[in-house]
């Protein structure tokens, strides 16, 4: 949820800022820019150049920098942000947040900020208990700003109890789960095939495809970023898929890819079938390599199992099945036809007769195939497909 948004972060005097380089840490690991911005007391707690150096952007603590002359503008800070989080939060900036107060440059920023607030209180015990802090907090909510709840546990004092900073994971949490709570696939279960599969004829050679399986990543990342709760099956290849709502399990063999997608198949919401699956597998693999001797080799085949057909044979109402055509002739009607016998909601058809479309490519151009109706789309980079291609699912779904 995190990925390429902004990332305010404000800092202000307790104990608990040491947990901000870890904070902003995270803040980067998920995709996200971040700043700071640090009231001057807290200075104290951790240093600036910490959290510049983690941030890879300067700290301002100050409304004139002390060195340039210049004026920092809370201003532009407050516009430039997706989201403002301040954490940890003290009882006195909490004060000062309830009555407009404004003294320094977070205050400023925090007037003058369009975006969400998220604050995380730090305090003692008896100071997070007290009347006070309980109506600044129900107050501070009523103006529109969220809530990260304080933990329960031992507090710098000696006591136990509430108050202690939420720890940097549950502040990443609480916010992605906030962040996608209205996207269009927030609680749905996403199963998407990817890459190739290798079928083995010896210890060493397999046959294999050309696909790389980056249409199929570009689909898990988009489901991802739409709330999903994806879980990729990924045939061989060197590529990655890093996102916190993507599970990813490997496998090399078409008969281990149907195995995966078999035992997932009824629990998804919507399943993608991605992947380049071989037709054919070698009737027996050899334990040794195979020496050259004759002029010639034969190998004989079995047929895979057709792994789209199989799943669309047993889909429930409530799922939605989107399957890929890769095509050299007839293009439209191979896809029609394809739609029909393996009972899919929605063909993805790409050819290979487009000069930067299917295997390896970082473009593709499709033509997406539902019941009703076929949209195409031009030669556009794969991320960009994999939107058009979410976003018919949305529309359909």
């Amino acid at each position: 949820m995190l990925k390429g948004k902004k990332v305010l972060l404000g800092v202000t005097a307790s104990i608990a800022a040491y947990k901000t380089a870890e904070l902003v840490r995270l803040f980067k690991k998920a995709g996200a820019s971040v700043k700071v911005i640090q009231t001057e007391a807290s200075l104290h707690f951790v240093a600036s150049l910490t959290l510049s150096t983690l941030s890879e952007n300067p700290v301002q603590s100050e409304m004139v920098d002390k060195d340039s002359g210049e004026w920092n503008s809370h201003v532009d800070l407050g516009l430039w942000a997706d989201i403002f989080v301040i954490a940890p939060l003290t009882a006195n900036t909490m004060a000062k947040m309830v009555i407009g107060e404004c003294d320094n440059l977070l205050l400023a920023t925090y007037l003058s900020a369009k975006c969400p607030v998220y604050f995380a209180p730090a305090m003692d015990l008896d100071m997070y208990k007290h009347q006070s802090t309980s109506d600044n907090i129900k107050k501070l909510e009523s103006f529109g700003n969220k809530l990260i709840p304080s933990g329960f546990g031992e507090l710098a004092s000696g006591l136990v109890g509430e108050g202690r900073m939420a720890e940097p994971f549950e502040i990443i949490e609480h916010i992605n789960a906030d962040l996608s709570a209205d996207l269009p696939f927030t609680g749905k279960n996403i199963l998407i095939t990817a890459g190739p599969t290798y079928e083995a004829i010896d210890p060493v050679r397999f046959i294999g495809n050309r696909s790389s399986g980056k249409m199929g990543i570009a689909l898990a990342l988009e489901c991802a970023n739409n709330g999903g709760k994806v879980h990729l099956i990924l045939g061989p290849t060197h590529l990655e898929c890093k996102h916190s709502n993507v599970n990813i399990t490997r496998v090399e063999s078409a008969s281990e890819m149907y195995k995966s997608v078999d035992e997932n198949f009824l629990d998804s919401d919507v399943s993608i079938f991605a992947a380049a699956v071989s037709d054919y597998t070698p009737e027996s693999v050899s334990e040794n390599k195979i020496k050259k001797k004759d002029e010639t080799l034969s190998i004989s085949f079995n047929k895979t199992k057709d792994i789209l057909k199989e799943m669309g044979a047993k889909k429930k109402d409530s799922q939605f099945v989107v399957g890929f055509a890769l095509e050299t002739e007839n293009e439209i009607e191979n896809a029609q036809s394809k739609l029909k016998r393996k009972n899919a909601d929605m063909i993805a058809l790409n050819s290979l007769n487009i000069n930067g479309a299917g295997f390896k490519h970082d473009t593709n151009k499709i033509s997406i195939i539902d019941e009703n109706n076929i949209t195409d789309f031009e030669l556009k980079d794969k991320s960009e497909v994999a939107a058009d291609i979410v976003a018919k699912i949305i529309e359909l779904n």
